[in-house]
């Protein structure tokens, strides 16, 4: 049987915005107890807590059927890469040294079973919305890392969920907008313009926008957006020759409507 390398992401888990947390993170646990016996790999691309803060001895509560699967199949020698999102960027070495994840701050180009991969969680990406660049660069922003870690847990993690919390109640019904086309989506014209200079490139993989996207860039480039762990609970999966995305329901996985 051909090992598998997963991709996922945005599953915003412990958002004060999401009524069936409790139940979208049992079904996350238990999408990945049924690729334990497939996967090689697995890629979470960003915005896997809705918020993350990591303190010197403290890291928030919660998540712990989530964190013990992890640890489970990294203990089983599964590699996990976990990708910073714009909702937990503040993440230290809890991750690494307690559930054995691999963990990376920026985008990421990788050969998977001889394709070459681009992978970014996506925020920041063609985006030329400049409140959001800004926001996105104090949250980047050592200094007031550090000004911020000097708050008590009590005050500062709930600052960051209810934060979160405000973030997704904005948007029309709690979901992002539908896909804008091919000139009009950033993620799409950035990775466009990428292509050109990095022709190589087989799959570009992001998160981040939160809809299900599977697009032909040209014959050898393909670009995919996950989806959610919220509304789709979408993910893709490569067997080394196949590419597809999927959504999981409970007992098994299917093929998801052809997609814009």
């Amino acid at each position: 049987m051909n090992k598998k390398t997963y991709f996922l992401s945005d599953a915003h888990l412990g958002s004060r915005a999401i009524a069936h947390s409790r139940t979208q993170e049992r079904r996350l646990v238990n999408f990945l107890d049924s690729i334990k016996h497939d996967a090689e790999a697995i890629y979470l691309l960003g915005d896997m807590f809705d918020f993350w803060y990591e303190f010197k001895t403290v890291v928030p509560k919660g998540y712990t059927r989530f964190l013990g699967k992890l640890s489970e199949l990294t203990d089983q020698g599964i590699e996990i890469h976990f990708f910073i999102g714009n909702h937990d960027i503040w993440c230290g070495d809890y991750l690494t040294k307690e559930c054995g994840l691999i963990l990376h701050r920026a985008p990421l180009t990788v050969e998977i079973h001889g394709k070459e991969f681009y992978l970014a969680h996506g925020d920041g990406l063609g985006d030329a919305d400049h409140s959001f660049k800004f926001l996105r660069m104090i949250f980047h922003s050592h200094t007031l890392q550090r000004l911020f870690s000097a708050l008590h847990p009590r005050w500062s993690v709930e600052m960051g969920l209810t934060w979160a919390k405000h973030s997704r109640l904005k948007r029309e019904n709690g979901k992002d907008p539908e896909y804008m086309g091919e000139d009009k989506e950033p993620l799409v014209r950035c990775t466009k313009e990428y292509l050109k200079m990095h022709p190589d490139i087989n799959y570009f993989i992001y998160g981040h926008r939160h809809i299900m996207l599977d697009l032909m860039l040209s014959s050898t480039a393909r670009l995919l957006i996950l989806g959610d762990w919220i509304n789709y609970f979408s993910y893709a999966v490569f067997d080394g020759e196949k590419m597809a995305l999927e959504q999981f329901v409970e007992g098994e996985s299917f093929r998801e409507k052809p997609l814009p």
